[in-house]
């Protein structure tokens, strides 16, 4: 039986109390979807330091790469897109947060068309460098 990667889903929580990004990812096992998720935590970050903002990032990636590859499944089969399901869990990570800062580093490695089509909003300060 081959999994297929269904759809890449981000859900930020970074309310007061929650402090967490949520990256979730659907497969599918057999006739059931099952949906993988992993909660990122900004508990202690401050968003407003570059430093910081890198380590979220970081742990986006890191997240994204957990969900993707092997994340908490079992009798799963990996996902046949690895780079695509990794590629769709981090912009939609980046779009859902909606940080200036986040977006910049994204776009380090990442084209601007790549953004936009995970309608990551680029800002305008961001899109003239």
């Amino acid at each position: 039986m081959y999994t297929k990667t269904a759809v890449q889903r981000i859900a930020s929580l970074l309310g007061a109390t929650a402090g967490c990004v949520l990256l979730a990812g659907n497969v599918m096992a057999g006739d059931h979807n099952v949906t993988e998720s992993y909660h990122v935590n900004t508990r202690g970050l401050d968003l407003s330091q570059p430093a910081d903002v890198q380590t979220l990032y970081t742990r986006l990636q890191n997240a994204a790469w957990f969900v993707c590859a092997r994340g908490m499944r079992a009798d799963l089969v990996p996902v046949e897109d690895f780079k695509g399901c990794y590629e769709k869990s981090l912009g939609d990570a980046v779009r859902t947060i909606k940080r200036t800062m986040v977006t910049q580093i994204y776009l380090a490695t990442h084209t601007r068309q790549e953004a936009e089509r995970h309608g990551i909003e680029v800002p305008a300060q961001v899109a003239s460098k």
